[in-house]
């Protein structure tokens, strides 16, 4: 895995966590607004909607430089829009990542052909 890809599913990771937290917020602020006076639903949905922008953007990139099937990609989208799927797909991009590392360290030390 060269450096663009690896900094693509990095980036990618790094904003998967803040946006699944943001979506949990604002379920939690709809739900404070409809029981109680509180109400922050517009500041949490624009911070939730900026992260989320940001989350499509970040998730296009990684699949153009990782060429995933389109199978794995449209997993990480739909991730994306379950409440606590950020948290899975962090989760699974590390072990991606992981196993990246551990492959290009074998194939430096010449354990494998690939």
């Amino acid at each position: 895995m060269d450096i663009k890809t690896a900094s693509a599913l990095r980036r990618l990771r790094l904003v998967s966590a803040p946006e699944a937290v943001s979506f949990l917020l604002l379920i939690v602020c709809s739900v404070l607004k409809r029981t109680t006076d509180f109400n922050a639903v517009p500041v949490m949905g624009a911070v939730h909607g900026i992260l989320f922008v940001i989350y499509v953007l970040f998730w296009l990139d990684a699949w153009n430089k990782t060429k995933w099937p389109v199978k794995t990609a449209a997993l990480y989208f739909v991730l994306s829009v379950l409440p606590t799927g950020g948290f899975f797909a962090d989760r699974m991009l590390r072990r991606e990542a992981e196993a990246s590392v551990i492959a290009a360290r074998a194939r430096k030390e010449g354990v494998v052909n690939a």
